[in-house]
């Protein structure tokens, strides 16, 4: 008997194991490892020199370059997040109506969850091209958009937003189509016109998805890379550089590992703290 129920107690916990080990070989064990070398000086094979304590975390806070991939890291952040969700609900909102052939229309939003980050930078960098690119020869314009200092954050940016277009679009269609149909029909005999309704109606009733959202595209646009090494390298003098960059540039181009290392523990406690922050506004979410 005793056998049983010891038996019931542990099962639910058997079944936590291949998650559990999963977590430890590729999330516990890296950041521990990370930990430890952000305390240590490293040679170029990545291996421990010497203790060095919280000297790197002091280097790195007064570093100029650090200073200015935290800065443009913001700058990339809140251009990112507030285009990608207003993006994605503007075209939700769009296809959320009910007209015929609608569902194009939705495969076309959705599209850029389809695509690697690789091929849209490579893609991006052609189009953006300063003598053979279509934009200029769209605009009638000259710009150097990747090599001009006042262009390339903002191009990188556009270029970052229209790949998280999808991911919002398919979470909000899906909020937006949960939302009680009678609630507009009420609005509208009471004379509300389109912003209103929407303003009073469907950002309160998916608040939830957006919460979510907000949370999800502040992580992502912190941990941005691929688009800005194959696109900018970090340029125009350092105008994209932003940490998870930096990062990389210490690690494989500088093979200073344990500085890397420190830059990453840095960068998880500012996005640790952005998402506290972030649950704080949580009260104002309706449930």
């Amino acid at each position: 008997m005793k056998n049983q129920n010891l038996l019931k107690t542990i099962t639910p916990y058997l079944y936590l194991v291949p998650a559990f080990l999963l977590f430890a070989i590729f999330v516990f064990f890296p950041f521990g490892k990370t930990l430890y070398l952000s305390l240590h000086t490293t040679d170029p094979n990545g291996d421990v020199s010497f203790f060095n304590g919280f000297n790197n975390y002091i280097n790195i806070l007064t570093s100029a370059n650090f200073m200015n991939s935290l800065k443009v890291t913001f700058k990339y952040a809140i251009l990112i997040v507030a285009g990608s969700i207003f993006m994605g609900l503007v075209t939700a909102l769009f296809a959320n109506e009910k007209v015929a052939g609608m569902s194009i229309f939705r495969s076309i939003y959705a599209l850029p969850m389809a695509i690697s980050s690789a091929s849209v930078a490579i893609v991006f960098t052609f189009i953006f091209h300063p003598s053979l690119g279509m934009l200029n020869y769209l605009l009638k314009t000259n710009i150097a958009w990747l090599i001009d200092i006042k262009y390339a954050l903002m191009s990188v940016s556009i270029v970052t937003i229209w790949m998280n277009i999808g991911l919002n679009f398919i979470f909000i269609l899906a909020a937006l189509q949960s939302v009680d149909s009678s609630l507009y029909e009420a609005a509208a005999i009471d004379g509300a016109k389109f912003l209103r309704k929407h303003w009073s109606i469907t950002l309160p009733s998916i608040s939830p998805t957006l919460f979510f959202l907000l949370i999800i595209n502040v992580i992502n646009s912190f941990q941005a890379y691929a688009q800005i090494n194959l696109m900018t390298k970090g340029g125009p003098g350092k105008a994209t550089s932003v940490i998870v960059y930096e990062i990389y540039q210490e690690a494989f181009m500088n093979n200073r590992f344990g500085i890397a290392c420190t830059e990453s523990v840095i960068l998880f406690v500012i996005i640790l703290i952005l998402t506290l922050l972030q649950f704080k506004l949580e009260k104002k979410v309706n449930y």
